[in-house]
Order: C-alpha cells, then structure tokens, then sequence
C-alpha cells in the first residue's frame, strides 16, 4: 500500500469522484463535501494537482475560455479512484477502531441526551456502510 494522501489530494479526489470539474468548482466542492474543513487555496490546488497528473490519479480534460479567462477541467483516472478507495478504506478502518476503544472510555465523548457508547457505536456503524 502507498502512503497516506495529504488532506488536500484526499478532498481533491473525493470532489472529482462525482464527475470532472475545473479548478474553482474543485476548490468550492472540496470545501463543501469537507462540511467547511478544507478551504483550498488556488496555490495549493494547483500544486496538488501538478502532482495528482504526475502520478496518474487526476487527468486534464479539456479547457474552455469563459469570460476571457481559460478553465482547465480534471477527471479522476481509474488509478484514482483506486488510490482513493484505498485510502477511504484505511480511515474507515482507523476510525472504527478508534471509536470501539473510546466506546469503553471512562471519558469518551458524549452527545446531548446520548450516552457515548451508543453514540460510538452509531458513528462507527456508519462508517461500515
């Protein structure tokens, strides 16, 4: 297995899963279907994907010249989507493993009117579907 992916190539490839877009739209739905965790600035996009191209996760798909300015389109390629449903694998697993110990916590976390180990367990059975 490869290394971890940073955060931003995580989100970067998690957004181009749902189908190609340019960079703008990548940098708008990785903050999106992050809930607000990942604000990608355009230095750090770009740079990332550079790198994604290098390694064959993302492939350039197109330009468009809108309003006078260019638009360059990403896909994610086949090795991509591999390469991520490794990695969403990985931290599904850690996650779950995570949540089963703090579920036996004496300080595991709680939720208003829900006690941790339901709580823990609810969560982790969400990452199992």
């Amino acid at each position: 297995m490869s290394t971890s992916l940073s955060s931003s190539a995580f989100w970067i490839l998690t957004t181009l899963a749902s189908g190609r877009r340019h960079g703008y739209e990548i940098m708008l739905e990785s903050a999106k279907v992050s809930d607000g965790r990942v604000e990608l600035k355009a230095t750090t996009l770009y740079a990332a994907l550079e790198r994604l191209e290098r390694d064959g996760l993302v492939a350039a798909d197109g330009e468009e010249i809108v309003s006078g300015r260019a638009r360059r389109y990403y896909r994610l390629t086949d090795q991509g989507a591999t390469r991520l449903d490794e990695e969403a694998r990985v931290l599904q697993s850690q996650a779950r493993m995570a949540l089963k110990r703090l579920s036996g916590h004496s300080y595991a976390f709680t939720s208003p009117g829900v006690t941790s180990r339901v709580f823990a367990q609810g969560f982790a059975r969400g990452f199992a579907q």
